[in-house]
């Protein structure tokens, strides 16, 4: 799969969610990513619409639980032909050793599958007097990583800030997801550790996920073009 921009659909209802998507040309069908929001309120069928109309779906869901609940979620979740799916690292190996083994269909076919490491939300304050982790972000989000791909995942969910040295570490093909993307003198939101496309692009990203800044920008379809055009050069 190439570098892409994933637009995070934050939106309460189906409806709202079409009518954004609706303001795109027919031959447009960005990647999107659906979270608990979306999910939980349109359960299942918002999926197989959102496939129906071609888009390529990233499902949101940071799974977190023990190994066994964790693998017959996935076994479920396998099912909706998304294309790419998460869980918290902070599980550990065996429940994401779980997850990989229910999201692998019969003939052996699965969305990627990617781990959360840190919020990009959590600082280096939060990490260590409300988490307890004494190890600077930087190590712990690479300690997350290098689990993640003892245990077979595809990647995981960094910041753009350490993005490029979970290559560094895990190697090229491990692949980088990336929230915190704020365009140059935009809002950081209650986004702490952020940057922009461009920077994001040349520090190792292979997907950026993109929310306010798209969907509730005057003009939505530029605003994506413009992260698209900044983040691929």
């Amino acid at each position: 799969m190439a570098n892409d921009v994933i637009i995070a659909l934050d939106f309460p209802t189906k409806a709202e969610t079409l009518a954004f998507l609706d303001r795109f040309p027919d031959g447009e069908k960005p990647f999107v990513k659906i979270g608990m929001e979306l999910y939980y309120a349109e359960g299942p069928a918002v999926i197989r619409e959102m496939k129906a109309r071609g888009h390529k779906i990233f499902l949101d869901l940071k799974l977190h639980d023990i190994p066994n609940t964790v693998r017959r979620a996935m076994a479920v979740l396998s099912r909706l032909d998304v294309d790419m799916v998460n869980l918290h690292a902070a599980g550990a190996s065996e429940m994401m050793r779980a997850a990989l083994e229910g999201l692998t269909r019969p003939d052996g076919s699965r969305p990627l599958l990617i781990a959360v490491t840190q919020l990009t939300s959590t600082d280096a304050a939060a990490l260590k007097n409300e988490l307890l982790i004494d190890t600077p972000m930087a190590e712990t989000v690479l300690s997350y990583a290098r689990n993640a791909a003892r245990c077979g995942l595809d990647g995981v969910v960094c910041s753009p800030l350490e993005a490029a040295l979970v290559k560094e570490r895990c190697g090229e093909s491990f692949l980088t997801v990336t929230p915190g993307i704020r365009f140059a003198g935009g809002d950081a939101g209650d986004q702490k550790r952020i940057m922009t496309p461009e920077r994001a692009g040349k520090s190792g990203c292979d997907y950026i996920v993109v929310g306010r800044p798209i969907t509730q920008a005057p003009d939505p379809v530029e605003a994506y073009r413009r992260a698209v055009r900044e983040f691929l050069g």
